[in-house]
């Protein structure tokens, strides 16, 4: 069953990915399939979200390219490498098929034949032996079970057109020979006193129950076909196993993961028109022509908090975006087809969800209702951020109902959970919430860390310095700023790319400016920083 895909931005945050998983449940109780992911990896606030509320972490998806199982190759049943030619070609005839994959018995491709391959085994293969099942050559000659001792005959093929003297008189028959005959009862009973592998009696003719005696006495394969002894003769090399003609080495093949943009190349100048698909660990799937790269299906996605291409999924201009729920400025998503743009000026994705819920008459479980409190808790710093409207109070007040907690209490163990720095490097702590922007034609960067006890930053304000610097320059940056803001006293100490002092003047309108230097009551990247940065941008290119 296909569906859509719901993920926040690169740098998971509470809000994004409670988002992402609330969202999720409720397209599904609506009858529109869909499934939570995470673009990276959580934050120990996130953590402390999901683990408090009993919810299991979405899976991390790591690109939304166009890969080969989002194409509708084609299911063509495969064939045991085991079974006859004869039985492939009848197969192949019957449903216009020109290629067939062969698989081993669990599964695994171990081939492919086409009909050329057909034509050339009869052609440049040897038709005298003949090595294969006692079953196959009863399906190809449409044969009756008359005595079966062996599995797999393997011997040499004769048609007894000679006398019974000159076969007496010669080697012409042995112990190694499948003997086709017809009304040659002498033949047959010389036959079974040597011992041959196996009897083809043609004609649909009786074979004595004397004979039959013989024969089993001696254990010697005996089968009965209506054909007449030509066909029987021309057909019967048909019955060997199809892995005897198959190709097995040098064959081109692509796993149901690769990326379609990787692979096209490779299947528009082949040579050959099918390409089998197989599994990671190499099960046939189905067969790819270049007929199925003409409008492949994309991937259908939902992006919640956010709507910019570079803190989205990796290969998104290739997938079908199908909504955009988020509550940041507009940016540069772009699609083909209207869609659902939903974007509120509120403090929380998880405030817009809600109301999502209510407009679809849907009840809200508890643990979802965990999950979005939280997600509003997070983002607007318990209402203390500027971001903060009423109708996010409003949303938590109701959601707090469901809920049924300490809002105070729980909020400060959130809090504390999400700002310990831990365990962590540097680069991680910068990097937990980073946000990459494109903001008046320049690349900017900012990054915000929340913490109780800005001492665990100050400590190493030289090396944060450094590294803000060595990002900045490494990845093309025009400017970074680290934000680490303080929840309890509502504001943040900013740290920024060295050469951009006289920038970060005049965003924070301050005349002294230093590494660290304190700005009261800034707490929102979105609605306090990045405007402040875009209204600076704007001032240097006039």
């Amino acid at each position: 069953m296909k569906y859509n895909l719901i993920f926040g931005h690169k740098t998971p945050d509470t809000d994004s990915v409670c988002a992402a998983i609330a969202l999720s449940e409720l397209k599904n109780i609506i009858n529109e399939p869909s499934k939570p992911y995470i673009l990276g990896n959580l934050n120990k606030e996130t953590e402390f979200v999901l683990n408090y509320f009993n919810v299991t972490v979405p899976e991390k998806l790591n690109n939304v390219k166009i890969q080969i199982k989002d194409l509708n190759y084609e299911k063509i049943r495969p064939f045991m490498k085991h079974q006859s030619v004869h039985f492939a070609y009848f197969n192949m005839n019957e449903n216009k098929l020109r290629t067939l994959p062969i698989v081993d018995e669990e599964g695994n491709l171990s081939g492919i034949i086409t009909m050329k391959d057909i034509a050339m085994s009869l052609i440049n293969t040897d038709q005298k032996h003949l090595h294969t099942s006692y079953d196959n050559i009863i399906e190809t000659l449409l044969g009756k079970n008359l005595l079966k001792f062996d599995e797999i005959i393997d011997g040499d093929i004769i048609v007894a057109s000679f006398e019974e003297n000159t076969l007496r008189s010669s080697d012409i028959i042995s112990k190694n020979s499948i003997v086709i005959v017809g009304d040659r009862y002498d033949v047959i009973k010389y036959s079974i006193e040597i011992g041959v592998k196996l009897i083809i009696v043609t004609g649909d003719l009786q074979v004595s129950s004397d004979l039959i005696d013989m024969a089993t006495k001696n254990k010697v394969n005996l089968i009965s076909t209506g054909y007449h002894t030509y066909y029987t003769a021309k057909n019967i090399s048909l019955s060997k196993y199809v892995e005897d003609i198959m190709k097995s080495q040098d064959i081109m093949m692509f796993f149901e993961e690769d990326y379609l943009n990787e692979c096209k190349e490779d299947i528009e100048q082949s040579r050959h028109s099918k390409f089998p698909v197989i599994s990671k660990d190499k099960k046939y799937l189905g067969l790819l022509s270049r007929n199925h790269l003409i409008n492949p299906k994309r991937k259908r996605v939902i992006l919640v908090d956010h709507n910019e291409m570079n803190q989205s999924a990796e290969g998104l201009e290739e997938a079908e975006i199908l909504e955009v729920i988020d509550h940041h400025k507009i940016g540069d998503i772009r699609t083909i087809i209207p869609i659902s743009f939903r974007n509120s000026p509120v403090g929380s994705s998880n405030t817009i969800i809600y109301h999502m819920y209510k407009e679809n008459n849907v009840e809200i479980k508890k643990d979802i209702a965990g999950l979005m409190l939280s997600g509003i808790i997070s983002d607007t710093l318990l209402f203390k951020s500027p971001t903060t409207t009423e109708r996010d109070k409003d949303a938590a007040d109701n959601l707090l109902k469901i809920v049924d907690i300490d809002l105070y209490k729980y909020a400060m163990e959130m809090f504390k959970a999400g700002t310990s720095l831990e365990g962590k490097t540097m680069e991680e702590i910068i990097y937990q919430d980073f946000k990459r922007f494109n903001l008046e034609y320049k690349n900017v960067g900012i990054s915000q860390v929340f913490t109780l006890d800005i001492n665990q930053i100050m400590s190493k304000k030289e090396e944060y310095i450094k590294l803000i610097d060595n990002i900045t320059e490494n990845m093309d940056y025009f400017i970074l700023i680290m934000a680490v803001t303080d929840i309890v006293n509502e504001g943040s100490y900013i740290f920024y790319t060295s050469s951009k002092e006289r920038l970060v003047k005049g965003i924070f309108e301050e005349e002294d400016v230093f590494q660290g230097i304190y700005v009261d009551k800034c707490v929102s990247r979105k609605k306090q920083i990045v405007p402040k940065i875009i209204s600076a941008l704007k001032l240097i290119r006039q």
